[in-house]
């Protein structure tokens, strides 16, 4: 077992000798997200580092910090290679909602397509709060779980060849689109993505170098921290507090360990 599979276990609490299977990625997966957070810290702080096998491992696993779509799932596609698994990494166009509209920074979204038995799945741990939790299959069937309904529809359009759907639980009366994604251009170099870290880091219209967020799910909903506020789902049902700067440290320190 390598540096990066042991450290991975032991971040999200996974034991050190079981044998992971394509049936217990849903464990998996809830553990990782539970573990490891959605956040934008290194963004907000300037600290930004190349995309690497080392950086992520220290980053993510020896500091015990969060990361964006293209270190949560690249760090995610590593650990799951090492244990037998046949995955790709893949970039994506965000859907924004509010604008009905893809968002223009481009292929920004990095995900995970994974093949089992002939088929394809999508397998995604850094979309925020927004994760399916089990892997997706290509095929448009809709998967459930404690996080809400999924699925992957067949597109042909210039954001790609599939699109990423959900219904989130006590949130979305109606299919969301996710994001949109090629299977058929996987990326073969990790470096490619230090242009995503570029664009998500400088561009103006990024939506996270305007102030710290970080994400994550729990138990019995989820946890979302700015700082200006903390909102927490439980159960289906929302409380939000208004902070400040000082309140915001507490609350990092007690939630995130940081």
């Amino acid at each position: 077992m390598n540096e990066l599979n042991a450290l991975f276990r032991t971040r999200i609490g996974l034991s050190a000798n079981e044998r992971l299977t394509f049936e217990s990625l849903d464990h998996v997966l809830a553990l990782t997200a539970a573990a490891i957070p959605f956040e934008n810290l290194r963004i907000m702080d300037q600290k930004t580092n190349e995309i690497s096998i080392a950086n992520l491992t220290n980053n993510l696993l020896v500091q015990h910090e969060g990361g964006l779509c293209y270190e949560l799932n690249t760090l995610l596609y590593l650990f799951l290679i090492d244990n037998g698994f046949d995955a790709v990494l893949t970039r994506g166009v965000v859907y924004n909602y509010d604008a009905q509209a893809f968002v223009t920074l481009g292929r920004t979204h990095v995900t995970l397509l994974l093949m089992h038995e002939g088929q394809a799945y999508l397998v995604d741990t850094g979309f925020g709060g927004n994760l399916p939790l089990k892997p997706v299959p290509l095929t448009g069937e809709t998967i459930t779980s404690t996080n809400g309904e999924f699925r992957v529809v067949r597109v042909d359009n210039e954001h790609g060849d599939h699109r990423f759907e959900m219904k989130l639980k006590h949130k979305h009366a109606d299919w969301r689109i996710g994001y949109a994604f090629d299977s058929r251009k996987p990326v073969t170099d990790l470096s490619e993505f230090n242009e995503i870290q570029r664009i998500i880091a400088e561009h103006p219209q990024s939506s996270f170098n305007k102030h710290p967020l970080l994400t994550k799910l729990t138990e019995r909903g989820s946890l979302t921290l700015t700082n200006t506020s903390i909102t927490q789902w439980e159960d289906g049902i929302m409380t939000k507090e208004n902070i400040d700067d000082s309140r915001f440290k507490e609350l990092l320190k007690q939630h995130f360990g940081r």
